[in-house]
């Protein structure tokens, strides 16, 4: 089915059957949540053969169950989140009323990626669903296997006239991001990015861009090596740190080089569970390590071994987004050094804070721009299922998940209910004579 085709049918359905009513909505999210789990097992073995070697667990957690989670948060709340907000009425207009409520955008293009094609395909959708749209969905074509299984489960879950599935390369996707739908959900590189915005301008269609960027980590004077060490790596492990907010360089403040390589070699963790997702992958990370002074924590010229890296000033690893196991390390004088460091560049979607006193944590708020700060762990954060979740600039624009999600795929409406007779009608032509002195007095207590 090209993207055209798909629009078309959704557009279909929705002139024939209308909106989705709020019973209609819980009941997809419902449905979608049981067939998730109930093809969990097949995902992790599609993702697993996709990536030739992806970890079953990581599969489970990340990618089913935050789904899960997420479709379940919505239905719970989504009774609460599409009640009207009355408006305050100011006094010349009594005793009209007014309110804003949340209506369906329509038909929601969404475009996921490779590195997690359940969760980035799938929460977009719940998002969609609970805001009472239809989705056409284009998973990547790097996981084949498993964007075949989301069409499936989108088909089974929600019918035809509800869920569009569309496959295909490159063409298809730069052709998806070129229809005219109701907005577009985006998740993938920067540069992919933009070229997706420009698509959509040309169609006025709004968008939802999840990027990515350079995460940092500043590890402070205050804080506990170890614990700083362990919950760096095991934020930067998860799926090979191939996490648009896996942590991406590590600024070390007060601390020696040695100190923090010795917590690393003491945390435990030394190599990721999953592979490079893709061939492409395993030459990028051999590029990026030229140059640089190499440390691994697994066995050397494993692919999934963490490896802390000291790049040179002016190297790639310090202006790319890393996108794997590989960490750069900067040491750093102090705490606005690393506030400049991180200002200097294109903003990232997190940045990790570990030791910062409350007054440390608000400088860096103060100072820099994020999608956002986090103190003590890294990545996890984006497994809340009611924080809205998203960058700022080169890492993206808008907010999805919970509420937000709700919020962004709803048109809000005003609406308005004058009654017979108010005092600003004094002001309609003909103005009746006491209108120029009214009008003269309101200008003066202003």
């Amino acid at each position: 089915m090209s993207p055209a085709e798909a629009l078309a049918r959704l557009r279909a359905a929705e002139a024939r059957d209308g909106r989705l009513d709020l019973d209609r909505r819980r009941a997809l999210l419902a449905r979608l949540a049981a067939v998730l789990l109930d093809r969990a097992e097949d995902f992790a073995s599609a993702l697993d053969a996709d990536y030739g070697g992806r970890s079953r667990l990581e599969t489970l957690l990340a990618d089913v169950l935050c789904t899960v989670d997420a479709a379940r948060h919505a239905r719970r709340h989504l009774k609460s989140w599409a009640r009207p907000r009355r408006v305050a009425v100011p006094y010349p207009f009594w005793p009209a009323r007014a309110w804003e409520e949340p209506v369906p955008k329509g038909i929601i293009g969404i475009m996921a990626p490779w590195n997690y094609p359940v969760q980035l395909a799938l929460v977009p959708v719940v998002d969609a669903l609970a805001a009472g749209n239809r989705v056409a969905v284009k998973p990547s074509e790097a996981v084949p296997r498993t964007a075949a299984l989301i069409g499936a489960v989108l088909e089974q879950a929600l019918g035809p006239d509800i869920a569009a599935t569309v496959l295909g390369g490159p063409a298809v996707a730069a052709d998806f991001a070129a229809q005219r739908w109701d907005h577009l959900v985006f998740t993938g590189g920067t540069e992919t990015g933009r070229k997706v915005a420009a698509a959509a301008a040309r169609n006025l269609v709004p968008v939802t861009l999840e990027l990515g960027g350079k995460c940092p980590a500043l590890v402070l004077p205050g804080a506990d090596l170890a614990a700083a060490a362990r919950n760096i790596l095991a934020g930067k492990a998860v799926n090979a740190g191939q996490t648009c907010i896996a942590p991406d360089t590590v600024l070390l403040v007060g601390h020696a080089m040695a100190d923090f390589h010795a917590a690393c070699r003491a945390s435990g963790i030394a190599q990721a569970e999953s592979g490079l997702g893709h061939a492409a992958q395993a030459a990028r990370m051999q590029r990026l390590a030229q140059g640089a002074a190499l440390l691994p924590l697994g066995p050397a010229g494993d692919p999934r071994s963490l490896t802390l890296a000291q790049p040179p000033e002016g190297h790639p690893l310090l202006a790319e987004e890393v996108f794997g196991p590989l960490l750069p390390v900067q040491p750093l004088r102090d705490l606005a050094e690393a506030i400049a460091w991180v200002a200097a560049r294109p903003p990232p979607l997190a940045i990790y804070l570990f030791g910062a006193t409350r007054a440390e944590e608000s400088a860096v708020a103060a100072g820099t721009r994020s999608g956002a700060v986090v103190s003590g762990r890294a990545v996890e954060y984006a497994a809340f299922p009611d924080l809205g979740f998203g960058g700022v600039g080169a890492s993206g624009q808008g907010r999805y998940h919970g509420r937000a999600g709700f919020v962004s795929l709803s048109d809000i409406r005003s609406r308005v209910r004058h009654g017979g007779w108010s005092l600003s009608r004094l002001f309609d032509l003909p103005r009746k004579r006491l209108a120029p002195r009214l009008i003269d007095t309101l200008v003066r207590k202003r």
